[in-house]
């Protein structure tokens, strides 16, 4: 069964056009419930008060909180900590990926990445969309 196309999307940037691009790309993708936040303190303070969320795709590198910071919060919060969580990064490097799978990331994406690459890695922590 596919996913349904109006689950609640939390995008989490620091850079304004980065947000743009991926909500595009959810746009593309037939998703228009999509939230934004700035960075992790944004993005948590949204999490608690606009809740629930389907599904989070965070950047890595953002001030004053990382997205791995981010994504530690929200696996320590027995509210939050099942949610699918997709991180984004311009570094490929090893240990950052294994840095973000022991903090119990869904999946991962580094920049930079089109709609089919979104999609399947989407596909693979919510099942067919």
């Amino acid at each position: 069964m596919a996913v349904n196309k109006n689950i609640k999307i939390m995008i989490v940037d620091d850079y304004a056009t980065m947000l743009r691009i991926l909500r595009n790309l959810l746009k593309q993708l037939e998703f228009g419930n999509v939230d934004d936040a700035s960075d992790g303190e944004d993005a948590l303070r949204k999490l608690k008060t606009n809740g629930p969320y389907d599904l989070i795709i965070s950047d890595w590198n953002m001030q004053p909180m990382t997205g791995i910071e981010f994504l530690k919060q929200v696996r320590a919060d027995d509210k939050m900590k099942h949610i699918p969580f997709i991180m984004i990064t311009a570094e490929s490097k090893a240990e950052n990926v294994v840095a973000a799978k022991q903090a119990g990331v869904s999946n991962y994406i580094v920049k930079p990445f089109n709609a089919e690459t979104l999609k399947m890695k989407m596909t693979s922590v919510l099942g067919p969309l």
